[in-house]
């Protein structure tokens, strides 16, 4: 098996292995849970269903998701009646597996269950930092793709400036209305294959292996069917890697130019040597009489001298002359 990964720089989430290579867990709750994960601070005040549509994961998928969460310990509900008698229903998700005694202490020193802060200015107390319920995270970068760590982490002194990448000269080269119809070819993949969606960034990087193609006189669904045809047996694992690799290595060799349009000479006009008035006439190789004399002289070569026009013969008596039988018909003398 080939693998090609890149460490993200910037906006990515952290994912535990336990989590991703969970034998229980389906794939819907490990995205619930790593998008979860991965949310803003200020963005974690909505229920769990509500952030599971946002992915398209509701009804019976959603439930099946948020069963086998629960039952792991990944997810914690508790019900309680406040004022008014009305019933509120608190969650907590964590990235850990946790018991209900440590998820119970997490939701009584949480913020969310402390006491409001007093009227007075300025409140009262100082921020603290969040409760880890006991739990000390420990990093785990033995099976990293890369033995660098991202750029933020190592040391800035004096950074070098960094060379442009090379997609960034060939854009500048390229037409772009072209790269326009590469990016628009390639964002609408999505519809087609699931798998192959791509961001507007990645597509517009993209384009500058695809105007290749169109560069190269192939036509927008040439490319479309080279893209999509023959694809993996498990899948593609990286949209962006797959079509960086299929847009290089299957591109087609360049046409061979065509041989420059040489029109034939004119040729000057001649007079004509068949019979009756000179006349001229322009000809298109080697012969000396127009085309009318020409077809004069093979009829008088097979009817005779004096035979009347064809087209003025009626065809029984054309037909005889040929056959040598007589023209008369039936019934006349």
């Amino acid at each position: 098996m080939l693998r090609h990964a890149i460490a993200p720089s910037a906006r990515y989430t952290k994912a535990s292995h336990d989590v991703v290579r969970h034998p229980r867990l389906n794939s819907d709750a490990k995205v619930l849970l790593v998008y979860v994960q991965g949310l803003p601070e200020g963005s974690t005040d909505k229920p769990l269903s509500e952030l599971a549509q946002k992915l398209g994961i509701k009804g019976r998928a959603y439930q099946k998701a948020k069963q086998l969460l629960v039952e792991h310990g990944y997810v914690h509900e508790w019900r309680s009646q406040g004022g008014g008698g009305r019933w509120i229903t608190e969650q907590l998700v964590a990235n850990n597996p946790l018991t209900s005694e440590q998820a119970r202490h997490l939701r009584g020193t949480s913020p969310a269950a402390a006491p409001p802060p007093s009227e007075q200015f300025p409140t009262v107390g100082e921020p603290a930092a969040r409760p880890a319920g006991g739990y000390e995270p420990v990093e785990d970068h033995s099976e990293r793709t890369t033995p660098h760590p991202p750029p933020e982490a190592e040391p800035a002194a004096d950074p070098a400036p960094e060379p442009a990448p090379e997609p960034a000269q060939s854009v500048s080269t390229a037409d772009p209305a072209q790269l326009a119809r590469a990016e628009r070819l390639l964002l609408s993949l999505r519809h087609s294959r699931r798998e192959l969606h791509l961001g507007v960034r990645e597509a517009r990087a993209l384009a500058v292996e695809a105007v290749k193609w169109l560069e190269r006189g192939l036509s927008e669904s040439d490319l479309r069917q080279a893209l999509l045809a023959e694809h993996p047996q498990d899948g593609v694992r990286s949209a962006v890697g797959f079509l960086r690799y299929r847009l290089i290595q299957k591109l087609p060799e360049p046409q061979a130019p065509l041989p420059p349009y040489e029109p034939s000479p004119v040729r000057e006009l001649l007079e004509c040597e068949g019979p009756g008035e000179k006349h001229v006439f322009r000809p298109l190789a080697d012969e000396t009489e127009c085309a009318p004399c020409r077809r004069s002289t093979a009829h008088a070569t097979l009817y005779g001298a004096r035979a009347p026009e064809p087209d003025r013969v009626p065809w029984r008596e054309r037909l005889a002359r040929i056959n040598g039988t007589s023209t008369a018909l039936p019934g006349q003398g």
